[in-house]
């Protein structure tokens, strides 16, 4: 058994590259070999998203507090709130972050397949962020 405390636990600012505005990542589980799993805490500030990627394991989003936006390529904007649970499928192509005017939270569970848990690609445009999310 491992207990990490809430004190050891580093927050990191999401890396540019990845992320468009201010995204905050907590690591919460990083399983050793052979377990695959990986939870994280991910905050975004208001407008602050993803870019477009995929999982090869596909990933379960948890909405813990706020406001966000989920999307998959060719598919309409979502908004989801506390509650609400996102499964994208294994190498579903998407983007999620807060919404324009408020702050979002969620757990991210994700499994690394050969260690890799996310493969990055362009940025969402800000035409696209802005769609009126679909009722």
């Amino acid at each position: 058994m491992e207990i990490t405390t809430a004190a050891k636990t580093q927050t990191k600012r999401g890396r540019a590259e990845l992320f468009t505005g201010n995204v905050w990542q907590d690591a919460l589980v990083v399983a050793p070999e052979p377990a695959r799993v990986r939870a994280l805490r991910v905050s975004f500030e208001p407008g602050a998203r993803t870019f477009w990627h995929t999982h090869p394991l596909g990933q379960a989003l948890h909405i813990i507090s706020g406001v966000g936006r989920v999307q998959v390529w060719g598919g309409s904007v979502h908004e989801v709130v506390p509650g609400d649970t996102v499964w994208f499928e294994p190498g579903e192509k998407h983007w999620h972050g807060a919404a324009p005017e408020a702050a979002m939270v969620h757990l991210a569970l994700q499994e690394a397949l050969d260690g890799v848990t996310v493969e990055p690609m362009e940025e969402v445009s800000q035409e696209n962020y802005l769609t009126k999310p679909a009722p």
